[in-house]
């Protein structure tokens, strides 16, 4: 392979062809199918040998779902069959490997499509792939064990340090808050946990790569990354799954916690196929003259519903939220990123960019709350849709309260089309309509992608120039 090569590009090949692909199949150690009911929930804790608090919250979140209805503020998400959703937990390996050559050949050949060895090799300080619902892979570099970060498969972490881990699990993100989120902590599995000790600054990223390896299964994999005092981290997360005859259902969540002075950069690159609904819960607290950043980028799917949020809890905290939203086909994309600054001389920018062809449907829904007591709190939205065609659509809903007098809370929004005389003069000079569209619309997200780091816009920028490739940008 020449140049970047990573998870994140070389998913877009495996999320979008258009054969359907076969599903993966291996001898799993572990396979549980049917409804949702307590006892897979007990299946599930005995299986990965939990302390009782973690059993006791996968019931009292299975006990939330059973009462909370469907969400109903979401267009297309009420086409979801539950109960359709007939393997809730697979565990393809007994433990994860911690070497190349540990890997049963099976899961590896997934690798060798994906190019991650050596995007492992090259970029990353640490890496953990979440196949179906268990890690199959993990691996930290000496120089984070020298360092004194501990990066963890999540379920590995609930047995190794079960009091650090309790401390923050579901606190940052409530059990309860929909049906979604309940359902997520009743079945939980996978994921990563990440804590970064006092005055760290990792010098490179560390990244978790998720794959859906059948139809009709659940994944709800949960990653909790924590930074203590005064450090830093940059996390990357790609999300993959081959096309399938019928769906499945990702349910994932993101946790951060950033303590005093602590920075997170956490990045998505996600290009499910077609065939999967993904659900994504998101959400950050950055104490006093803390910073979180929210980078997402998401191509793929049938139905996207995600909205990286921040509370702002700290004097001087502060937040950005970069989100872009590919809908090229007839998909939709429900994406935005909520913020709340409960905290003097807090700072928040979000910037959402959406792109429509084919027929999809882009969503902005954001949200910016500034609690009475947040004096000095500034906030600014910048929200911009671009439509590729007549049968795309494009929808905004903001919300900003505002309860301290003294904020500055701005928000713009704007709605174009594909100028047809650009597109024009690009394939006058050789390029095929394809590559004019994804060029423009690489333009179009430039603002976004100027001064982060070149390993991410690389991998998006190639992510998005196979889309149009692949299936052209106007139906």
């Amino acid at each position: 392979m020449s140049g970047m090569s990573g998870p994140a590009e070389l998913s877009a090949v495996l999320g979008g062809g258009e054969e359907y692909l076969e599903p993966i199949y291996y001898r799993g150690e572990v396979e549980l199918r049917g409804r949702i009911t307590r006892d897979i929930v007990e299946e599930i804790s005995r299986v990965k040998r939990e302390p009782d608090w973690m059993r006791r919250l996968r019931l009292r979140a299975l006990e939330l779902f059973e009462k909370l209805p469907m969400p109903r503020w979401i267009y297309g998400l009420e086409t979801i069959d539950l109960e359709e959703i007939s393997t809730l937990y697979l565990r393809p390996v007994e433990k994860p490997a911690s070497s190349w050559d540990e890997l049963p050949s099976e899961i590896r050949s997934i690798y060798e499509r994906l190019g991650l060895p050596e995007a492992y090799a090259r970029y990353l300080a640490g890496l953990t792939t979440v196949l179906d619902s268990e890690t199959v892979y993990a691996s930290a570099k000496e120089m984070l064990r020298k360092l004194g970060v501990i990066m963890l498969p999540m379920e590995e972490a609930v047995r190794r340090y079960p009091d650090l881990v309790k401390k923050y699990f579901g606190r940052i993100y409530g059990l309860g808050e929909h049906k979604f989120s309940a359902l997520h902590y009743a079945l939980w599995s996978g994921g990563v946990f990440v804590y970064v000790p006092r005055g760290v600054k990792v010098p490179y990223p560390v990244e978790a790569f998720f794959y859906v390896g059948r139809e009709l299964e659940g994944q709800f994999e949960h990653t909790l990354v924590v930074a203590d005092e005064g450090s830093e981290i940059t996390f990357i997360e790609g999300c993959s799954a081959p096309r399938f005859k019928r769906y499945s259902f990702h349910d994932g969540m993101v946790e951060l916690y950033a303590h005093r002075r602590a920075r997170i950069s956490f990045i998505t690159v996600q290009n499910w196929s077609r065939n999967i609904v993904n659900f994504n819960n998101k959400r950050g607290i950055a104490e006093d003259y803390a910073y979180i950043e929210w980078l997402e980028g998401s191509i793929g799917s049938r139905y996207t519903v995600t909205y990286p949020s921040t509370i702002l809890r700290g004097r001087g905290s502060s937040t950005t939220s970069l989100v872009v939203g590919i809908a090229n086909g007839p998909y939709i994309k429900d994406t935005g990123s909520k913020v709340v600054h409960a905290a003097p001389e807090t700072r928040s920018r979000i910037v959402s960019k959406s792109i429509s062809s084919r027929g999809g449907v882009n969503i902005y829904r954001g949200m910016v709350q500034v609690n009475k007591g947040a004096r000095g709190a500034r906030s600014h939205v910048q929200c911009d849709s671009l439509i590729l065609d007549e049968k795309s659509k494009a929808y905004t809903y903001p919300v900003i309260h505002i309860m301290e007098p003294s904020a500055e809370v701005g928000h713009e929004a704007t709605t174009g089309r594909i100028n047809p005389e650009q597109l024009f003069y690009l394939e006058t000079r050789g390029l095929s309509s394809e590559e004019a569209k994804s060029m423009i619309v690489l333009g179009y997200i430039r603002d976004i992608l100027r001064g982060l780091p070149l390993e991410y816009v690389a991998m998006l920028s190639r992510v998005i120039q196979l889309e149009f490739e692949r299936y052209g940008g106007v139906g």
